[in-house]
């Protein structure tokens, strides 16, 4: 895997030529794997022998990933992202109650009243820089920070750095002792937040988990408070980000997609599901092991191995979504669903959040600016940095003809 990223969907098609399953390096010379086809995926991602637990990964507990490993965080942070069973359902439990569709629904006028107020910052910032702007910047990122940042009770005034560290958090290509010191900084910045929350309590999602850590210790411990809080926060806007930043990206180079939808012959929401299965904010998902040894469609996974949920290669699977699966397509034949926001236990918890926050922002956009366009040719946008994470850097545009 090339610790530097890049767009995934070339490699993947190769990939998938060979199997739904390949052997990757990860960095540092570990040995891995990647689950690429939709079935496989889909099938192993609810597998009762896959665990999520860092105690399965047999190469940590041999002493063989040090510190300032750029993936380490992924597998050690104490959360529900590493938690199976009983202590995945306890922690899943504590905060689902913010994330359902009908309390999501409810904040939808605040979503609206953020995206316009985002929308006039977009055209001041095109107007000073001789009329582009970084839609990322100005638009698809504060509005999934501000929104989690707000679900959570955090200061605005922490939102710019808990994005710069989060970012250096997932990226792959982070050198160790920048990794060690962005956790470390990351840590404390969140240690501050519960401290905050614990002397003033609000009515928000982290006061709840401070009074719940408070309350009983067998609920929710301090070091599994912190993580949530970490995967809250970094699952809450990195995901929504990229995504609406795809959307964009893919409606700009697909007119005749976009003129679907201003018609009336397709709405947001299918903008919204097509670009997930087309160009999935995440490209592959550190980590799952299998808890014995596993075949995967007839590929064997040892146990212990660290296992990559191929989301972008299995979004564009020919054999699950067809011979033009790599085709940006609204009026799509109805097909399987795609796997980008997960499968199983473990599931997207804020799936219906994402969903709502980029559709309310890809109307609202293309209704102001119905002429906005890149501002460079596509393939000319610099990739995100690492492999886990699938997008561009930036992305200036043009909000006028």
């Amino acid at each position: 895997m090339d610790p530097a990223g890049g767009c995934p969907h070339a490699v993947n098609a190769r990939l998938l030529t060979e199997g739904a399953v390949a052997p990757v390096i990860l960095p540092g010379e570990i040995e891995g794997m990647v689950v690429l086809g939709h079935d496989a995926l889909r099938d192993f991602l609810a597998h009762p022998d896959v665990a999520k637990g860092a105690q399965h990964f047999t190469a940590l507990t041999e002493g063989r990933i040090p510190e300032g490993w750029p993936l380490r965080t992924f597998a050690t942070v104490p959360g529900m992202t590493t938690a199976d069973g009983a202590d995945h359902r306890r922690l899943r439990a504590l905060v689902s109650s913010a994330f359902t569709a009908r309390r999501v629904e409810e904040l939808r006028p605040r979503v609206e009243t953020v995206t316009a107020g985002l929308l006039d910052g977009l055209a001041e910032a095109a107007g000073s820089g001789g009329g582009v702007a970084d839609l990322r910047r100005h638009y698809a990122l504060p509005l999934p920070l501000g929104v989690i940042c707000e679900l959570l009770g955090v200061d605005p005034a922490h939102q710019d750095r808990l994005h710069h560290l989060s970012s250096l958090v997932v990226a792959t290509d982070t050198e160790p002792a920048r990794a060690l010191a962005a956790n470390r900084e990351l840590l404390e910045l969140l240690g501050a937040i519960v401290g905050a929350r614990a002397a003033a309590p609000g009515d928000d999602l982290t006061s709840a988990l401070v009074a719940a850590r408070d309350e009983d210790g067998d609920r929710l411990s301090g070091p599994e408070l912190i993580g949530t809080l970490l995967l809250l926060i970094i699952a809450g806007h990195e995901t929504t980000l990229n995504l609406v930043t795809n959307a964009v990206r893919a409606l700009c180079t697909h007119r005749d997609q976009l003129a679907l939808v201003v018609e009336g012959r397709a709405g947001w929401a299918d903008v919204v599901e097509e670009t997930l299965r087309w160009d999935s904010p995440v490209s592959y998902f550190p980590f799952r092991y299998p808890t014995r040894d596993l075949t995967v469609d007839g590929t064997l996974i040892p146990r212990g191995t660290p296992v990559l949920a191929g989301y972008s290669a299995a979004g564009r699977d020919r054999k699950a979504h067809g011979p033009d699966a790599d085709r940006f397509d609204l009026a799509r034949a109805a097909g399987p669903k795609h796997l980008s926001l997960g499968h199983g236990p473990h599931y997207c918890l804020g799936a219906p959040l994402a969903r709502m926050e980029a559709a309310i922002a890809l109307e609202a956009l293309f209704t102001r600016f119905p002429d906005l366009d890149l501002a460079v040719p596509e393939p000319e946008l610099p990739r995100h940095a690492g492999f886990v994470g699938n997008s561009v850097r930036t992305l200036p545009v043009r909000l006028q003809a």
